[in-house]
C-alpha cells in the first residue's frame, strides 16, 4: 500500500476520469474544477514519448488541483512521467509485476469483471479496483456488461476502495450509488461533454444525492 496520504485520498475519491491524450487538453482542467478526484491517461495510439509528455503535463495539472494522476497499462511510463500510479487490466501486465516496477510509493489499480476477480483484487497487492462494465461501452468493445449484481457483490465484500465503471453518467452514477458504489469511473459523459466542468459536477452531485437518501 502506498503512503497513508494516497490511501486516504483514494477512499475519499468519488469521480475518476479516464481519457486519452487528445481529449485531455480540452477536458481535464474543467473536469478537475468540476470535482474529478482522479485522472487516468489511457492512450493506446500514442508513442511512448507522446504519452510521457502528455503524462507530465497532466501530472502537473492534477497536482495543481489536488487530484491523483495515473497511467493505464504501462508502469514504466507511469514512473517516467512521475505519475501517482498505474492501472492494469485483466489482460495487461500482472499486478505483481506492475508493483515491482512502480514500487511501494505509487498506486496500483486493476479492473474486475466477475465475482472471482473482485475477490482476487481485494486480496491482491492493489490499492483499488474498478468493477464492471455495468453497461456495455464502446471504450471496451466486446466486453460484456456485468450488470448491477456485481456492484452489489463488491459492495458487500470489498475491503479496499473500488469504483463502478461502464456507462456512468449522472443517472447511472446515482443508480450505482443506490446499488452500493461510493465511487465511479467516467469516460464519455465528461470527456465528450460540451461543458466538462458541468458534467463532472453533475456526476458528483448525483453520487452525493444518493448518499443523502441512503443516510436519511
Amino acid at each position: 500500500m502506498p503512503p497513508g496520504s494516497y490511501a486516504d485520498r483514494l477512499r475519499a475519491s468519488r469521480v475518476y476520469l479516464v481519457l486519452e491524450a487528445g481529449a485531455a487538453a480540452r477536458a481535464v482542467e474543467p473536469a478537475l474544477r468540476g470535482g474529478v478526484d482522479l485522472v487516468q491517461l489511457r492512450d493506446k495510439e500514442g508513442s511512448d514519448g507522446e504519452i510521457v509528455r502528455a503524462g507530465r503535463d497532466l501530472r502537473a495539472l492534477c497536482q495543481e488541483h489536488g487530484a491523483l494522476f495515473l497511467v493505464n497499462d504501462r508502469p514504466d511510463l507511469a514512473v517516467e512521467c512521475d505519475a501517482d500510479g498505474v492501472h492494469v487490466g485483466q489482460d495487461d501486465m500482472p499486478v505483481d509485476e506492475a508493483r515491482a516496477i512502480v514500487g511501494r510509493d505509487r498506486i496500483v489499480g486493476t479492473s474486475t469483471h466477475s465475482a472471482a476477480q473482485v475477490d482476487a483484487a481485494d486480496a491482491a497487492d492493489v490499492d483499488y479496483y474498478a468493477v464492471g462494465p455495468v453497461f456495455e461501452t464502446p471504450t471496451k468493445e466486446g466486453r460484456p456488461a456485468t450488470g448491477w449484481d456485481l456492484i452489489g457483490y463488491a459492495a458487500g465484500r470489498a475491503t479496499k476502495p473500488w469504483f463502478a465503471i461502464g456507462g456512468m453518467d449522472p443517472a447511472t452514477a446515482r443508480a450505482a450509488a443506490a446499488a452500493g458504489a461510493q465511487r465511479v469511473v467516467v469516460v464519455r459523459a465528461i470527456r465528450d461533454a460540451d461543458d466538462p466542468e458541468a458534467a463532472a459536477r453533475a456526476v458528483r452531485a448525483a453520487l452525493d444525492a444518493e448518499a443523502r437518501v441512503g443516510a436519511a
